[in-house]
């Protein structure tokens, strides 16, 4: 595994310190020589740019967000990917300097990573979803091999139970609404209790957040990017979040996605009664997380519709929506 040049706890409290010269300063560090054009790219967890570099083509540097991964962390999907990569598997791998691929500069730790273009795959094109289909195939081929030593799972204390104290003992659920915010948590969770409970399901390292806005298509297919959510957990996590419609479109898709899926690995047909219990874990967690950044400037400026009364009025619709189809306990075969 590569290892960090400088491992020690970092101690910068948020990125207001992250200005174009100390993103400059940090990559010329690695002995490179900037052209000093620094773009954001669209990313709000860690921050993300495109940097110029002299006679050369412009790398992207990844910033990554103060206390979120530790070193061991990190360093454990730079590895997970560069094993991907040396087997040519389509994915983004962090360039390496020396024998190092996690880097600091003034407290800040980043790392680089070449440059990819592309667009999002067309997820209603059975061939892309097929195409799709191996190459998460491929993916998880390799992540059974081992799990994460420090990565976490994904789990329903991590994703429900934690995500909503923190919700609720920070105040974010209007007075009127936190009565039935409360009650509703409540009997989501002893539900997907019992659904987690009884699934057999295998964990196994996974992209973590594969949606098609981590998916670039070029004319020679897929590759992955942004492996920064990497967790264990069961195989169908990476391939929900390519499904879209009702259950028989679902069931469609599915069917493409795992054409690819079987040439390359097995699949428990008993995980597709995850789906909608995946599904409310992204849906409570993606509120958490929007709450424990708050503080973060650069949310509220960019999420101005969040932790307005209509926001958690809508939330919680949206759940008993997703708590009526667990109840339903929907699934379709392969």
């Amino acid at each position: 595994m590569p290892v960090m040049e400088q491992d020690k706890q970092m101690s910068v409290p948020d990125f207001a310190g992250l200005q174009p010269d100390t993103i400059i300063d940090a990559v010329e560090q690695r002995g490179l020589d900037c052209d000093a054009r620094v773009f954001p790219l669209n990313s709000f967890e860690n921050r993300v740019y495109q940097i110029g570099i002299e006679n050369a083509a412009p790398i992207i540097g990844k910033f990554y967000r103060p206390h979120r991964w530790s070193n061991q962390q990190i360093l454990e999907e730079h590895q997970f990917t560069l094993d991907l990569a040396q087997l040519e598997i389509p994915v983004v791998a962090p360039l390496i300097y020396g024998n190092t691929s996690l880097f600091s500069y003034q407290d800040y730790r980043y790392a680089l990573y070449p440059r990819r273009g592309g667009r999002t795959p067309e997820l209603d094109n059975p061939d892309h979803l097929q195409w799709l289909g191996r190459f998460i195939g491929r993916i998880h081929a390799v992540g059974a091999t081992k799990k994460f030593d420090y990565r976490p799972d994904i789990s329903l204390q991590s994703f429900a139970i934690d995500a909503s104290e923190f919700i609720i003992q920070h105040k974010f659920i209007p007075e009127y609404l936190n009565a039935a915010y409360q009650s509703l948590i409540d009997d989501i969770i002893k539900l997907l209790k019992q659904r987690f409970d009884h699934t057999d399901y295998t964990s196994l390292r996974l992209h973590g957040d594969c949606h098609r806005g981590n998916i670039l298509w070029t004319d020679h297919g897929p590759h992955f990017v942004d492996f920064d959510d990497s967790r264990n957990g069961p195989a169908v996590q990476d391939l929900w979040m390519l499904l879209s419609g009702d259950t028989e479109e679902q069931r469609i898709q599915l069917d493409h996605v795992l054409d690819g899926y079987f040439e390359f690995h097995d699949f428990n047909p008993a995980e597709i009664r995850l789906i909608e219990p995946l599904r409310t874990l992204r849906i409570i967690h993606y509120a958490s997380w929007l709450a424990r950044r708050w503080d973060d400037p650069s949310f509220p400026l960019n999420f101005p519709w969040f932790n307005t009364p209509n926001y958690w009025e809508q939330h919680i619709l949206e759940l008993r929506e997703q708590f009526a189809l667990l109840q339903e306990n929907e699934q379709f075969a392969i």
